[in-house]
């Protein structure tokens, strides 16, 4: 639309006389300089809850913060909500937990609305469709607030924030323009809200965890060192070839293994044969690790014996036939098994979450139409942040939409950046292993749910283990749910009470 409109001007200012034309010329510089010196919107409320069994009093802090380039010209405005306690007599001894999301084009809604802000939306616990408004708006007594200040972080391109002035959305977009531009916001909250001396975490979900790791990187490096406390990676992804299904590389079949024994036993063998979903699970690491990995690191040179042996044990992990994982040649697509799994009962499974199940047009594609872990609960989410920033939080931008999750970022993402030589070869768990080493206090958090298969549990665990990490700083904790496990009610409380240990073990 604006490619058109900008050659229907071009045509009308052709035709136009001189004086008309330079005063155009003049009016559209001084929109733009007022766009460039324009106050950043800002909207500031203040709250009571009691969270944690405390009375908390708390400002909430929603609105813009511009980012400048070198000349001191704004060219981005980032939207961020914080929540800070009113009342502390020593902001050093209180920790501040910046937080996003990820996609990349993702905005912050699903963390700040699903699991750490002090009002939460509550969907269906047991993998069903969230439906229709109204949804439940409920306070979220377990919240962090009464033993953290929490910074909700939207990236250019998402939620309300935008490239302003002479910015452009790709300047932002890729692994490390957006690690600096995140880096750039938190050096100037910290110096506005004066909490240089306090205990500071990040936390991501996704290709937020992604965003955590090389922003922490980014963050520590050289004399001007922030100085982090630690990282909480939900749902992680550090290295992408853990991810990358494509001849060669024998990675992701190995990682996403125990997410497929998982969702086999959620729909087929709960209940069944006295074994758990942790026991099943551990069977199958040990199966990928032992036999596995080394039966496809063979490939043509494996006998007849070890790929009937190695067929019929995955075929009791997953559910899969032997004759379909024959002809895949004990490689399981990641896409395809979310057709395949349920293609005989006619269901397809979730990606961002497995319990999850869909019925597509027809049972006889390769991949599902659609994500039905997706689309049962972005709705909710969409229409339940909207209706509380605007309602209880006052914020206001006008005609301006809310981005909830865009594919403009994602699409137009650098994934070469300066030092990478492609987009397999994005690891940030090396900068991890270095800040570790690095700095003795740095902690990591991984939270994973057992049914994601968008970042399985595995694949990171073999990403933690294989980067130089300090193991005994590093907490495992697992749930049984999926991408988002805080849809899944027993795991939001032990993810809330998870993060708030890892938190309180941080204190000096």
């Amino acid at each position: 639309m604006k490619y058109r409109a900008s050659l229907l001007a071009l045509a009308l200012l052709a035709t136009a006389a001189a004086p008309a034309l330079a005063a155009d010329k003049a009016s559209a510089k001084t929109e733009q300089a007022s766009q460039t010196v324009a106050e950043p919107k800002e909207f500031v409320t203040e709250h009571t809850g009691r969270f944690n069994g405390q009375t908390v009093r708390y400002k909430a802090i929603a609105g813009e913060t511009y980012l400048y380039d070198e000349q001191d010209n704004a060219r981005a405005a980032i939207f961020s909500t914080s929540y800070i306690r009113q009342g502390v007599q020593d902001a050093s001894t209180r920790p501040v937990i910046f937080i996003f999301n990820g996609g990349p084009g993702s905005s912050s809604l699903w963390l700040h609305m699903g699991a750490f802000g002090p009002k939460r939306l509550v969907l269906p616990s047991e993998a069903q469709d969230d439906g229709a408004p109204p949804y439940k708006i409920v306070h979220n007594d377990q919240t962090l607030l009464d033993i953290a200040d929490m910074v909700f972080i939207d990236p250019v391109g998402t939620g309300f924030s935008r490239a302003i002035g002479k910015g452009e959305g790709k300047d932002y977009w890729g692994v490390d323009q957006d690690a600096e531009s995140i880096a750039q916001f938190i050096r100037q909250w910290t110096t506005r809200h004066k909490r240089w001396n306090s205990p500071k975490y990040l936390a991501g979900e996704s290709y937020g965890t992604t965003r955590a790791a090389k922003l922490a990187e980014v963050l520590e490096g050289g004399f001007n060192g922030y100085g982090l406390n630690g990282v909480m990676l939900i749902s992680a992804i550090l290295d992408f070839s853990t991810a990358r299904f494509q001849t060669g590389n024998e990675i992701p079949y190995i990682g996403f293994l125990p997410t497929y024994a998982a969702t086999h036993w959620y729909h087929s063998l709960r209940g069944k044969g006295g074994v758990s979903l942790e026991q099943h699970v551990e069977r199958a690491r040990q199966f990928a690790l032992n036999e596995y990995a080394p039966a496809l690191l063979k490939g043509d040179r494996i006998s007849a014996e070890e790929k009937a042996r190695v067929r019929k044990t995955l075929a009791e992990l997953t559910g899969l036939t032997e004759q379909y994982l024959d002809q895949t040649n004990l490689r399981i697509n990641a896409f395809r098994f979310m057709k395949q799994y349920g293609r005989d009962q006619g269901f397809t499974v979730g990606r961002f979450d497995s319990r999850y199940t869909g019925r597509d047009l027809d049972s006889a594609g390769e991949h599902f139409d659609n994500d039905p872990s997706g689309y049962g609960i972005a709705p909710g989410y969409t229409a339940a942040f909207n209706h509380y920033i605007a309602d209880e939080l006052k914020v206001d931008f006008g005609a301006r939409p809310f981005k909830t999750l865009s594919g403009e970022p994602g699409r137009n993402w650098d994934w070469v950046g300066k030092k990478r030589g492609g987009y397999i070869n994005v690891n940030v768990g090396e900068g991890l292993g270095q800040i570790m080493r690095e700095n003795k206090d740095f902690r990591v958090l991984l939270a994973s749910g057992y049914y994601d298969l968008a970042t399985p549990f595995f694949a990171a665990e073999n990403t933690l283990a294989a980067n130089g990490l300090v193991q005994d700083r590093i907490t495992y904790t697992y749930y049984e749910a999926g991408h988002m496990m805080y849809l899944h009610h027993p795991s939001f409380d032990k993810l809330l009470q998870d993060v708030r240990n890892f938190v309180l073990a941080g204190n000096k």
